[in-house]
């Protein structure tokens, strides 16, 4: 391997003769002071492009009004961002890994920061739209460029594991600040005060970013295949576009066929990367046991974890006639229960095999399940926050541990590509659970009311994560606890 580095931070370059190895190792070196500002300063972006996802679901009613938007614009407000984000995210994975990921986070981070601004002063519904759509593309590049840095500013397998639970925890940060700083925001301020929450943010990643970041970049890399860029966004963006749509009105002529294009482009890409010295998408990486159950475990969890979140969220609404804001506090017990999860799941694996912790976790989230499972007609918040709690408490150890057995798990070199594959993952993983167990649940509110269709995605979600907690146990059995 030959990679180029510069601003130091903790990380000692591997040998060219360890370049096949996976990422850190027992005698890796230990991170010092400068790599834990290091991450601080990638975290708070992470927590603000969080933060701003959540957001606009409050903004949504009064920029609608202000531009004139009316229903169909309003869905492609709130979806163009997840579309492009889902589209993007393994090209630019695998771009920070050619060009340099400080250096694809530092282009993402400038261009999120003026794609914010367009956003917040926007005159039309068109405009605002395609300021989403360039929001989608600047944040594809943040999630793996970040993950992909942790990896090389940490190279201890222990602290690397700490960082990806600190950098996950931002995520759930930013989902309950989100509404509070939204509601206030958008109280004392118009509503496109809320798209300039991530500027200051930005301006400082510029700022300190070249100072306190390293700089990695695979030599060895060939160019980027555009046909295969192509291809991928021919596959992604169909299949996600098909999918959402079924989930939201049904199977429909143009989404199905968005959805069977989408899959064919898919086949042709799986077969070009196959023959490519160069891919997009390096399958090989899937060789290794941990990589493709980690991933498998990841995507059913986002599945039925996300979608079962949709639903209590609906009943607090609907079934309770709490406002968005009351809402997200009737999921505040939840948020705060994962990101404490998240924080000591790496701390637990120095003593517990991971495989046994992530089990173990998948385990806690389905009694969590099972408890919404019970909730009655005329139950107060207690019950399905409490369910949602406990389901949230057992998420640390598969998203934390599970990313850190993705990354660590590939060459150094190829960790930017594993990074993309774990973010695209997830966001399949959500699309997917809205379009089956979402659309399925859907259907039993329709028919029997809101507790019952709660009742249905929970339960289904209990039994998915009880058949995870043995697959992941056999599969991840021989991983041993992290090291010092």
């Amino acid at each position: 391997m030959t990679a180029t580095t510069s601003a130091p931070a903790g990380r000692a370059e591997a040998p060219a003769g360890k370049a096949e190895a996976p990422a850190g190792g027992p005698a890796a070196v230990r991170a010092g002071r400068r790599a834990w500002i290091g991450l601080a300063v990638l975290a708070l972006p992470t927590l603000l492009v969080s933060l701003d996802v959540f957001v606009l679901v409050l903004a949504l009613p009064k920029l609608a009004v202000s531009l004139h938007a009316d229903g169909t614009e309003q869905l492609w407000i709130m979806d163009t961002y997840g579309f492009m984000v889902a589209g993007f995210m393994v090209t630019m994975g695998t771009l920070g890994d050619r060009i340099g990921r400080r250096k694809l986070l530092l282009i993402g981070a400038a261009a999120f920061g003026g794609a914010s601004v367009l956003a917040a002063f926007s005159t039309s519904a068109g405009m605002l739209i395609a300021a989403r759509a360039a929001l989608g593309i600047a944040g594809a590049t943040l999630a793996p460029s970040t993950l992909s840095l942790i990896g090389t500013m940490f190279e201890n397998p222990r602290q690397r594991a700490e960082a990806i639970g600190i950098w996950a925890g931002c995520f759930t940060v930013g989902a309950i600040v989100g509404p509070m700083v939204g509601g206030f925001m958008l109280e004392h301020f118009w509503w496109g005060s809320v798209f300039l929450l991530g500027v200051p943010a930005m301006v400082l990643l510029l700022v300190i970013g070249p100072k306190l970041l390293p700089e990695y970049r695979d030599e060895t890399a060939g160019r980027l295949d555009f046909p295969s860029v192509a291809l991928s966004l021919g596959a992604i963006l169909p299949v996600v576009y098909g999918v959402k749509e079924i989930a939201r009105d049904g199977l429909r002529t143009v989404p199905v066929l968005a959805l069977g294009a989408g899959l064919i482009v898919g086949y042709v890409f799986v077969k070009r990367q196959r023959t490519l010295d160069d891919p997009l998408v390096d399958f090989s990486l899937f060789a290794a046991k941990a990589f493709r159950t980690t991933l498998g475990g990841m995507l059913l969890f986002s599945m039925l974890g996300g979608t079962t979140m949709l639903f209590v969220a609906q009943f607090f609404q609907l079934a309770q006639h709490l406002t968005p804001v009351g809402a997200a506090l009737g999921l505040l017990p939840g948020m705060a229960a994962s990101t404490v999860s998240f924080l000591a799941a790496p701390v637990l694996a120095r003593r517990v095999r991971p495989g046994r912790l992530i089990a173990s976790g998948v385990a806690l989230a389905a009694a969590g399940m099972a408890i919404l499972t019970l909730v009655a007609p005329g139950a107060g918040p207690v019950w399905p926050s409490l369910g949602f709690a406990v389901t949230s408490l057992g998420v640390g150890p598969m998203v934390a541990l599970g990313t850190d057995l993705v990354v660590g798990s590939v060459p150094v070199r190829k960790a930017g590509a594993a990074a993309s594959l774990a973010q695209t993952v997830n966001e399949f993983g959500y699309a997917f659970g809205l379009a089956t167990v979402g659309t399925l649940g859907n259907a039993v509110v329709r028919s029997h009311g809101l507790p019952t269709g709660l009742h249905v995605v929970a339960g289904l979600a209990a039994a998915g994560f009880a058949v995870l907690v043995f697959f992941v146990a056999r599969h991840l059995r021989s991983i041993r606890p992290l090291a010092v």
